[in-house]
């Protein structure tokens, strides 16, 4: 099998996803997820990436699919590589162990499919906030907790986004 096959086998389906993980908890293993567009790799998602991984032993990383990243608002031109690249990219980052897509406007459902033991955002998040109305709250906390999982934020990278690269090669 070529290395490439081998990437392409950490993309799956929700349901794929769920069985996989569902044999990882078995054997031991701690799961994390986290979700976004990672529209244009940079160090900013490869260190939060890392430091994601770290918390557990498997990572699992859900992502918008293009329909899903348009809904969010971030700009006519987003996103700038299709989910299928992205999906790609991100499956190549070897501390990444599944990659999954989900078309709906937050990954709760997604999340729920595959309960990881632990949940984690961005430190623009919050891990204690409880009201899903605040810009704060994490997506699947509530869930991912009454399910005995735990909930963690990573600190950005200052001076990385994929709107400032943007936003730079268009100056």
């Amino acid at each position: 099998m070529s290395r490439l096959d081998n990437v392409l086998l950490k993309i799956r389906t929700t349901g794929e996803a769920a069985r996989q993980v569902a044999e990882w908890k078995n054997a031991g293993e701690r799961v994390v997820f986290t979700n976004g567009c990672f529209d244009i790799l940079h160090k900013g998602h490869v260190t939060y990436l890392a430091e994601a991984a770290e918390l557990g032993s498997k990572l699992v990383v859900a992502l918008n699919t293009d329909a899903s990243v348009k809904r969010l608002g971030k700009g006519e031109e987003r996103p700038v590589n299709p989910e299928t690249a992205r999906g790609l990219v991100m499956a190549c980052l070897e501390f990444v162990d599944l990659v999954v897509f989900f078309d709906t406007d937050t990954p709760l459902e997604t999340i729920v499919q595959i309960m990881p033991d632990i949940l984690v955002k961005g430190g623009d998040y919050d891990a204690a906030e409880t009201d899903p109305s605040s810009k704060k709250y994490i997506v699947g906390s509530t869930e991912v907790r009454a399910n005995g999982g735990e909930i963690q934020t990573v600190d950005l990278v200052p001076g990385f986004s994929t709107t400032s690269i943007i936003g730079k090669l268009k100056s």
